[in-house]
């Protein structure tokens, strides 16, 4: 078939697939051929999704809970997503000051996209989750990384965001706690960030709280419009209930901020995907409005695996792994590894390199620091049991220990 005289949309031939699925695409072509493979790739809890939760769901497919919903979701849950702001975040919103997406991703993407013309810019500080960058590039815009590395604790300063911002500036990117290095912003830190946005109003802010009932060593989590509620109207906060409850295949994300700007998001998602599912929001309804002691027994069992693979992250040559301070991701700084040859005869020239020869050569699927945007670092997600957790860092151990450094002679 002759396809010459197709073309795809411009945009979407700036954007790249994401590195995080790549792996796992990788990860299944392995397994499916009878490999076995740790998976330290994927960010997603390995719990169910609590019972209740569940049954919920099963009541209301019982029910004849069918059929479409408004389009920025069900009243009874927008109500629930109000509560949970004014209870968990401090942030003074109605039901109406809120809107229900087919999951985190499409609240932030929806928001960009609504917003972004041909030329604007979006600050994101790096390291980053894989989509921000790439999401701009879909809407016509350009990102404006800012490099946040570990001498700052992989986080942005008022310096470096003042620097960034310039006229064509529309957004700038918040994630705390981030993915992937587990940064946690303070109060102060927020609040000093919040100073230089208010010097520039033409600014907007999308604070990324998905990861926020993760949080350890007793720290609090605080969200920028709380801490500055002058910046409320113009600040998209939102979240969902894939890490937190463990429900990332239910789809289900929310967010807040002014109503114009949710307006303008409903009008588009009712001509993308209209409503979300309205089984996963009956099922989200009882996350929220539910029993909350899933969260805490959760947390707990990170903060565990956290101690487990740093220690054995920093026990195995040439890695370096600062603790991160929440989510589920150490991000390893693998510097000592670059140069080094692998026991198969790879030269690891980059950290896609370390990543690549991790999988082929160890059987441990990780993702390289560059796609983040901060390299050379590798990102594990250490959502998995103790007993796997051990066996994989093993691997990764042996693997870092057989490399030969064409330097030494006596290698």
């Amino acid at each position: 078939m002759d396809t010459s005289a197709h073309r795809l949309n411009a945009n979407l031939a700036r954007a790249q697939p994401s590195a995080t699925y790549r792996m796992m695409d990788r990860v299944a072509a392995r397994r499916s051929s009878g490999a076995s493979v740790f998976s330290l790739s994927a960010g997603e809890p390995d719990f169910d999704t609590p019972e209740h939760i569940r049954e919920a769901a099963i009541e209301a497919i019982r029910a004849g809970h069918t059929r479409y919903t408004q389009v920025a979701g069900m009243r009874s849950l927008r109500e629930a997503v109000a509560e949970k702001f004014q209870r968990e975040n401090g942030l003074d919103v109605g039901w109406q000051d809120t809107i229900v997406c087919s999951g985190g991703k499409q609240v932030i993407y929806n928001a960009l996209a609504a917003t972004l013309d041909e030329g604007d810019e979006v600050i994101v500080p790096a390291p980053y989750w894989v989509s921000y960058p790439e999401m701009v590039a879909l809407c016509g815009a350009r990102a404006v990384v800012v490099p946040c590395g570990i001498e700052g604790r992989f986080k942005l300063t008022p310096q470096a965001l003042c620097k960034a911002i310039g006229p064509r500036t529309r957004w700038l990117i918040l994630n705390s706690p981030s993915n992937p290095s587990g940064a946690v912003y303070t109060r102060d830190e927020l609040a000093a960030l919040a100073d230089v946005l208010l010097a520039h109003p033409h600014v907007l802010v999308l604070s990324d709280d998905i990861y926020e009932h993760l949080i350890f060593d007793g720290a609090a989590f605080f969200t920028i419009a709380q801490v500055e509620p002058r910046l409320a109207c113009r600040t998209l906060t939102m979240n969902g209930v894939s890490k937190a409850y463990a429900m990332t295949g239910w789809r289900i994300g929310y967010g807040t901020g002014p109503r114009w700007l949710l307006d303008a998001m409903e009008k588009l998602q009712g001509q993308q995907t209209s409503g979300a599912s309205s089984i996963s929001q009956h099922a989200a309804l009882a996350a929220l409005s539910g029993p909350q002691d899933f969260i805490g027994k959760t947390r707990e069992v990170f903060e565990h695996r956290r101690s487990l693979v740093v220690d054995a992250l920093n026990a195995a040559p040439g890695l370096q792994c600062e603790i991160p301070g929440g989510a589920f991701y150490a991000f390893a700084s693998c510097m000592g590894l670059i140069g080094k040859i692998t026991a198969a005869g790879t030269v690891l020239k980059t950290d896609e390199d370390v990543a690549r020869a991790l999988l082929d050569e160890a059987s441990v699927a990780v993702v390289q620091g560059s796609a983040f945007g901060l390299a050379p670092y590798i990102r594990i997600a250490y959502a998995l049991d103790d007993d796997t957790l051990v066996e994989a860092c093993h691997a990764i151990q042996g693997f870092c220990r057989s490399l030969s450094d064409p330097n030494n002679v006596d290698a």
